[in-house]
């Protein structure tokens, strides 16, 4: 690996000069070029479309499972199809991500469906990052497909970070929830210029307990447009909180459908969202400590997306 992947891996994954332990799998332009195993993880080439499958032996404890995609070919349409397999009462964390390096005139993208398969009783924290970067006029396109199956007892904790110079993305994040279930989605975005977010969230509560909490703070500038659509169905005794929090700067649009359907009586669904400028008051008050108004929304940002 030279220097751009060794930088892309850092943004995305927190991997410091390439250097990875435990069970990992790197994959870069279209193919995987290093992969580790342990005794509890396994890693495992698909033989019918392009992708791995991940499987994780049951009361595993306390792993970390790095799988991340870097592309530096510009022109490059790479999809992926990654099958996560979480044994009984297992309980590791999962890092993934997606950086893209694009200094030339064509279009780089990246498609990665993700599906976790959760057995009863285990849980995992899956972490995910996408960023792009380069001097070229061809977009860097993200589009991640996350379907999550928890199975009794089981839950999941999803971080989604987009950090920057993503040009266009589509995330649609899937979930369907047995009994006594937790699924927590965490979503931050930022975008500007031209470019486009759409993010998709479709969680069927069909277990009596099952709950899920899922936030999306978005920050939109220049005359880029966000559009966040939220589909929480209660088919049985369940409870979910979904909130839309975004700022917008310039010219920038964010168009939020919160959309919430009981099909049980004891379904508990509630969804907030709130989208606005930053307030005056905020800018004042960082101010009058000597920053300037630029200096002080970079501040109200970065404390709003952290």
């Amino acid at each position: 690996m030279d220097k751009v992947d060794i930088d892309l891996l850092k943004e995305v994954a927190d991997i410091e000069n390439g250097e990875l332990k435990g069970a990992y799998n790197i994959r870069k332009n279209g193919k995987g070029i290093e992969r580790n195993v342990t005794e509890n993880v396994n890693i495992v080439t698909k033989k019918d479309v392009s992708g791995i499958d991940i499987i994780v032996k049951e009361n595993t404890k306390f792993e970390i499972i790095h799988i991340p995609v870097i592309i530096t070919e510009s022109g490059l349409k790479d999809v992926v199809y990654n099958d996560f397999y979480i044994g009984k009462n297992a309980n590791v964390i999962i890092v993934a991500g997606c950086g893209i390096h694009n200094d030339h005139h064509q279009d780089s993208q990246h498609d990665g469906i993700h599906r976790f398969y959760l057995e009863e009783g285990a849980r995992v924290r899956y972490i995910e990052k996408h960023y792009g970067e380069g001097n070229g006029d061809g977009k860097r396109i993200l589009n991640p497909i996350t379907e999550v199956d928890l199975k009794q007892g089981s839950s999941m904790e999803m971080e989604s970070t987009q950090i920057k110079g993503v040009d266009s993305t589509i995330r649609e994040t899937k979930g369907v929830l047995e009994a006594d279930t937790n699924f927590v989605v965490t979503e931050k975005i930022m975008t500007h210029g031209e470019q486009l977010a759409k993010t998709i969230f479709d969680v069927q509560l069909n277990g009596e307990n099952s709950r899920t909490h899922v936030t999306s703070r978005s920050v939109a500038t220049g005359n880029s447009k966000q559009y966040f659509i939220s589909k929480i169905y209660g088919n049985a005794k369940s409870f979910s909180h979904s909130e839309c929090d975004a700022i917008i700067k310039d010219n920038a649009k964010v168009i939020a459908t919160p959309e919430v359907t009981a099909n049980h009586v004891d379904a508990n669904l509630i969804h907030e969202a709130a989208i606005g400028k930053i307030a005056g008051e905020q800018l004042i008050k960082l101010m009058t400590l000597g920053l300037t108004e630029e200096q002080a929304e970079q501040e109200i940002i970065k404390g709003f997306l952290k």
